[in-house]
């Protein structure tokens, strides 16, 4: 048995690693979770298993079956859509309320992030996309919402990130981050970062929901060839 101080680490630990494999895609939607795999394949003990899946429950990655253990949550084409607008009406809503509220230190750092992100000019392997680009990508956009000056706002879309993850990182297996594919997001980027400094709400705002909403037509493809609707 564990030491009861060793319990929430072993816990955090199992919850970051079993979200990184569901979202990825080691673990498909609708599939079991075994205990006893679970316990092989991350070294740790029922507990914090049994911790970390009640988290990846309120997160909406797995769902709890009664007497029957967990299994990952099921995706849909109406999930997904569900999700991506939402996602892009609050993100727009809170880049309204930063443009408006934003001062030149918000500005400097949406300036940082952007240059930050633009550096990376190619991907050579997936891991690099997912540990080098969409960091940089994630820190790039949570810089502009941070302009908005509400935490329950932020909270909010910090919920709905998590719930678009799997989706998301379906249209970057797909994609996989050509140097075209990084060209043309690198003049996304850019042109958000020149409305934003321009204070034109309007138009950020529809940028932003465009932006957001250009992977919708690349997972759908991938949903329907797997089957799913």
């Amino acid at each position: 048995m564990e030491p009861s101080h060793a319990r929430p680490n072993l816990a955090i630990s199992a919850y970051q690693a079993l979200k990184r494999d569901i979202i990825r895609g080691h673990f498909g939607a609708d599939e079991k979770l075994v205990m006893s795999r679970l316990k092989e394949r991350y070294g740790t003990s029922t507990g914090p298993l049994r911790e970390a899946l009640s988290q990846l429950v309120a997160d909406r990655l797995v769902v709890a079956i009664s007497q029957r253990g967990y299994r990952v949550a099921p995706m849909s084409l109406a999930e997904l859509n569900d999700i991506y607008d939402a996602r892009a009406q609050l993100e727009g809503l809170i880049l309204r309320l930063a443009i408006e509220r934003g001062d030149d230190a918000w500005e400097a750092s949406v300036l940082a992030s952007a240059h930050r992100l633009a550096k990376i000019t190619e991907v050579n392997t997936p891991d690099d996309l997912l540990d080098s680009w969409d960091q940089r990508h994630q820190a790039f956009h949570t810089a502009i919402a941070s302009g908005c000056n509400s935490p329950h706002l932020l909270q909010v879309r910090d919920g709905l990130f998590h719930q678009v993850e799997r989706y998301r990182h379906l249209w970057l297996q797909e994609t996989v981050m050509s140097p075209a594919a990084l060209d043309t997001k690198r003049q996304e980027h850019a042109a958000l970062v020149d409305v934003i400094f321009e204070r034109d709400v309007e138009r950020a705002g529809q940028l932003m929901r465009d932006h957001l909403m250009t992977p919708v037509p690349i997972i759908t493809r991938v949903l329907k060839a797997r089957h799913i609707r």
